[in-house]
């Protein structure tokens, strides 16, 4: 079974409950149909009652069980949700009338949803830009007490005939930290093993990416990676992880032969840690658009609980993987959130 039938089968065993925030786009309620039918998760659409229903009903999602719509500025949640936002941004200068504001932004009422236990992940940024989606994820629904940092990574499935090395891979940060110093690459790596093993299983082999291999070449840069690596090799002992390694010697088994003979991933890395968001952003567009990969994400990790982004120009299927792999981190055990700043 491919990657991302494995994905979406999985979901489908679950029962999570998650909240799209852009309810009306078109796209979002074709992927919403879509999830229920598959029964990725159940849904709710989050935005203009009236809107959202006459989409639901030209796309036959109208009678689908399982599929909830909540209006931010009609809503019998709105004393208790606002109260909840004043508690936690009062230290911000949030009073009452600003927090019964705030809470008709649609981002920020699928955020308080998710902080208030009514659903268990959230979905936006079809039409908003990533900054907004991770302020306010970061700010309603808060960091994982074991987090020192929220960064994203894709899901990069290389499943085409062509592909001749097949199977879920991971780039880290392709979409959020634009240039981490060499503790916070560290913390991207680890992280992003994580959560290669929790959606697809598999054990991590983390490249610490670099235009450098094994000090073929001498810059800042390079050092930058090589410290990260040892930063990981402290911090989880038992990964396998090698670095600074170029991306051939880590994917292709002839040149880490070459370049990296005794490199432990012996070129077969499925978790890939770019030195900075520039190398990574511009590596998933190229694996996607020339390369025939299937990207899934932006996808953040660091959260109390799972909130992730899309990129503006996803279809209503990138909607719905996004939504598999919330509904796969959601299965996963809740944390106390820890306070935002």
């Amino acid at each position: 079974m491919k990657p991302l039938q494995i994905l979406l089968a999985n979901a489908a065993q679950s029962d999570q409950r998650i909240a799209l925030s852009e309810g009306a786009d078109p796209r979002v309620v074709e992927a919403a149909i879509m999830a229920r039918k598959q029964k990725v998760a159940r849904i709710v659409l989050v935005g203009d009652a009236s809107e959202i229903k006459v989409r639901l009903a030209a796309g036959g999602g109208e009678a689908l069980d399982g599929i909830e719509v909540h209006d931010p500025s009609d809503t019998p949640l709105a004393d208790q949700m606002a109260e909840q936002f004043l508690a936690l941004r009062k230290h911000k200068g949030a009073t009452a009338e600003s927090a019964a504001a705030a809470i008709r932004n649609p981002h920020v009422f699928a955020a308080l949803l998710v902080r208030m236990g009514l659903a268990d992940g959230t979905v936006g940024g079809a039409a908003t830009p990533t900054a907004e989606i991770v302020r306010t994820a970061i700010q309603m629904i808060g960091t994982a007490p074991d987090a020192k940092l929220v960064s994203s990574f894709f899901l990069m499935l290389f499943c085409k005939e062509h592909h001749e090395t097949k199977g879920a891979h991971v780039f880290a940060d392709a979409g959020l930290v634009i240039d981490p110093d060499a503790r916070e690459m560290a913390e991207i790596a680890c992280a992003s093993a994580v959560s290669l093993l929790q959606l697809v299983g598999e054990t991590p082999r983390v490249a610490m990416l670099s235009f450098s291999t094994r000090g073929s070449a001498s810059h800042e840069k390079v050092s930058k990676v090589v410290t990260a690596t040892e930063m990981v090799r402290e911090m989880a002992p038992d990964m396998i992880v090698d670095g600074e390694i170029q991306f051939d010697a880590a994917f292709v088994p002839d040149v880490a032969k070459s370049k990296a003979a005794d490199s432990a991933l012996a070129g077969a890395a499925n978790v890939f840690v770019f030195p900075n968001l520039e190398s990574g952003n511009i590596a998933y567009k190229v694996a996607q658009r020339i390369g025939g990969a299937v990207a899934i994400g932006p996808i953040l990790q660091g959260l109390a609980k799972p909130a992730n982004d899309l990129s503006r120009g996803c279809s209503a299927e990138d909607i719905l993987h996004i939504i598999a792999v919330t509904t796969a981190q959601a299965s996963q055990p809740v944390v106390t959130a820890e306070p935002a700043h």
